[in-house]
């Protein structure tokens, strides 16, 4: 669980509102980075990303953390830093590809600081948006039609990422 404290620590650490950290992190992690059955931090095995990155395709299981888990272990046992990168992780479910960008030596460095805590979770996904010049711009600005295409993709309409976002964040700023 991240305190009211860390938010507002982040807040001034990334130069964003505490409702709109608060906001992005309700819409993206649905409250949590680590699986309440297991413990484990949550992960999202991207095979596409895996087959790029060596050319095996190990199909996973979406939106079930043990099928996902069995899909990251099977490339783990390939490759273990190429299964790291086309991992998405945590509760802002960064994917370990960008660790360099974020600031970390090795794809394990960042596992290992998400695996450390929440709050390390969101700032992977803070920090994810600070290196991102249109990204940070569009939620500055809260536009949030820009931020959730370039945080989710071009599907981002489907589960309405855009409307979710701009009523989170409204709620926050009330409180």
């Amino acid at each position: 669980m991240i305190t009211d404290g860390e938010y507002k620590n982040l807040s001034i650490i990334f130069g964003v509102p505490t409702s709109t950290i608060k906001a992005i992190d309700l819409v993206e992690s649905s409250g949590e980075g680590f699986d309440p059955k297991t413990g484990k931090i949550k992960i999202q095995f991207e095979p596409s990303w895996f087959k790029k990155l060596t050319r095996i395709l190990i199909p996973n299981g979406v939106e079930n953390q043990a099928k996902e888990w069995a899909a990251f272990n099977k490339a783990f046992a390939k490759n273990p830093a190429k299964a790291m990168e086309a991992t998405s992780i945590g509760r802002m479910q960064v994917l370990g590809l960008h660790y360099k960008r974020l600031g970390f030596a090795s794809v394990g460095a960042m596992w290992d600081f998400a695996k450390k805590s929440e709050k390390n979770q969101l700032w992977l996904g803070l920090k994810y948006i600070a290196t991102d010049r249109r990204l940070l711009k569009a939620v500055k600005a809260k536009d949030w039609k820009t931020v959730a295409y370039l945080y989710n993709g071009a599907n981002y309409w489907v589960k309405r990422y855009d409307l979710k976002l701009k009523n989170a964040e409204l709620n926050f700023r009330k409180l």
